[in-house]
């Protein structure tokens, strides 16, 4: 029991040695050791790749799950180690809301078969979402929840005891300053030396180890960059598979007739037909050149319309002729076209021998 009071006691007066250091600090009425340069900037280093880290972790999480009420849940479960509950997301159940109300219309209809088709490759984009926000989970936002729960508190702890051993070390030059001012016995200024000389030991000790945690930032910065490929490349398969379903789904579409029927078959009045546009895609993605691709190509147009005269352009995709004043195409042949005044921008007229008509000139590319 009087170790325990004498150790209470004891480290109650360290406590208070070091208040009085802070406070005489703070009012300019102490000396207080700095940190070296390189140290500084380590922890300067450190605090900022915590603050981005928790704010690049925020954003991702809002990218993937914008519904606040939905995160704020599964921040509950993951505090409690509960599984959230499985619940559809958007897309799955617009997917779901458009084959059930295609069932009601009649899978025979055209409104109703299309309907169910669309909620068919909604459902495929939410699944896609979902292993998308799985892979994003583990192979980025958990390395960066992991540096700010575990690296950054231990780096939060050693700082802290720095600055402890730092006041320590201020305290006891403090008090062989004044040991020497007032002229003290040689046996107190002989222990104000040993206590000056042990602190500064310690301190030392806590400044290297808190130096080489800092500097183990760079590894962090090493390995985030690795997980930013991987959320990258999870990003890519996505857009890539939300790319071929949108690109299948309306090739599908595209396959209906122009003219639809009415659920009792009847023909709609006026002959008015309702043609579904189709934009025919290659297997691969666009690359990143293709905006540069686009313009050169608009330039082509723009100076064969302000020329008035006729170039020869390959046809990319074919083209179905909606009426008689337009001509139907085949991919990859060449036909010439020219500039027709007052005609629309986006149409051309082509020739293809005796044949003549508008094209748009989207399934055309200008040959040199």
């Amino acid at each position: 029991m009087d170790f325990n009071v004498k150790r209470l006691a004891a480290d109650a007066g360290t406590f208070l040695s070091r208040a009085v250091q802070f406070t005489e600090e703070k009012f300019g009425q102490a000396e207080k050791t700095e940190l070296d340069a390189h140290l500084e900037n380590l922890l300067v280093r450190a605090e900022n790749t915590k603050q981005w880290t928790e704010r690049i972790m925020k954003q991702t999480e809002v990218l993937l799950q914008p519904n606040p009420n939905v995160r704020l849940e599964e921040f509950v479960y993951e505090k409690l180690e509960k599984k959230a509950p499985t619940r559809m997301n958007n897309h799955e159940l617009l997917g779901q809301s458009m084959i059930e109300s295609g069932s009601e219309f009649g899978p025979g209809t055209a409104y109703g078969n299309a309907l169910i088709k669309c909620g068919e490759t909604e459902k495929q984009i939410g699944g896609a979402e979902r292993e998308l926000i799985q892979s994003a989970a583990i192979n980025f936002l958990t390395p960066f929840r992991n540096f700010l729960e575990g690296d950054f508190k231990t780096i939060l702890k050693e700082r802290k005891l720095l600055q402890v051993k730092r006041l320590d070390l201020d305290a006891a030059k403090t008090r062989l300053k004044k040991a020497r001012m007032a002229d003290a016995r040689a046996a107190e200024v002989t222990e104000a030396e040993q206590e000056l000389r042990m602190t500064q030991s310690e301190f030392d000790r806590q400044a290297e180890i808190t130096r080489l945690l800092l500097e183990g930032v760079s590894s962090t910065h090493a390995h985030h960059l690795r997980c930013l490929n991987d959320f990258v490349e999870a990003q890519t398969t996505y857009y890539a598979q939300c790319y071929q379903y949108m690109v299948d789904l309306q090739k599908q579409l595209g396959s209906f007739p122009s003219t639809f029927s009415n659920n009792n078959q009847s023909s709609v009045s006026g002959g008015a037909s309702i043609s579904v546009p189709t934009i025919p895609v290659s297997a691969s993605l666009p690359s990143v050149s293709a905006g540069h691709g686009s313009s050169t190509a608009s330039g082509g147009f723009n100076e064969l319309r302000s020329s008035n005269g006729s170039r020869k352009a390959r046809v990319l995709y074919d083209y179905d002729a909606a009426s008689s004043s337009e001509l139907s195409l085949l991919a990859d042949e060449v036909i010439t076209v020219s500039s027709v005044p007052g005609m629309d921008s986006d149409w051309l007229m082509g020739e293809r021998g005796s044949q003549k008509g508008k094209v748009p000139i989207t399934y055309l590319e200008l040959l040199n």
